[in-house]
């Protein structure tokens, strides 16, 4: 039986999911979700939406995109073409690692996944042409409750590893923050 591998991360409720893939001369079996497994990593609700995205071009960034309480959502980011560098921001005020971030490259390769909870913001960078991204999400999409930080504000320091090839105006109009910015309260 194909099994989800869990690792936590340095941020709190930050969980890498590893899938192992089952293989035989037809191709592989490898468990995207596992509600039972997922639970340990602190999952505790059905899905409520899955989304599927795609990036052209190698170098794109999408991010950095949260959404306030009460429809404050986890995320399991699974990579399922080509290769990412995906990135949690904690926004959490009480947070001992509060604006630090965190990231991990997931492709269809490695078979990894990012668990992210809620109260992180998350983006990524396409690392390779032809990126497909599959998000569960804990909550549906609220677009009252949308929320999003500029993932290029020194106060967080996100080191992108490669330079931008694409950038939606959205995402570069995200804020920076400010004096006045009290992370993401739940």
């Amino acid at each position: 039986m194909s099994r989800l591998a869990l690792h936590p991360l340095p941020l709190d409720g930050l969980t890498r999911v590893d899938r192992q893939k089952l293989g035989d001369p037809r191709g592989f079996l490898a468990r995207v979700f596992c509600a039972e497994t997922l639970r340990e990593a602190g999952w505790n609700r059905p899905v409520a939406q899955i989304n599927h995205t795609y990036s052209a071009a190698q170098g794109t960034i999408r991010g950095m995109h949260f959404q306030h309480a009460p429809h404050a959502e986890m995320k399991l980011v699974t990579c399922l073409r080509g290769e990412i560098w995906d990135v949690a921001l904690d926004l959490r005020p009480a947070s001992p690692r509060y604006l630090h971030w965190h990231a991990e490259i997931l492709s269809a390769e490695n078979g990894r996944a990012l668990l992210i909870p809620e109260g992180c913001a998350h983006g990524f960078q396409a690392l390779s042409p032809d990126v497909e991204i599959l998000y569960c999400h804990s909550r549906a999409y609220a677009p009252e409750a949308e929320g999003a930080v500029n993932a290029f504000d020194p106060a967080f320091g996100i080191t992108w590893p490669l330079p931008v090839s694409v950038l939606s105006d959205r995402d570069r109009g995200h804020p920076m923050i400010d004096d006045s910015f009290k992370g993401v309260a739940l």
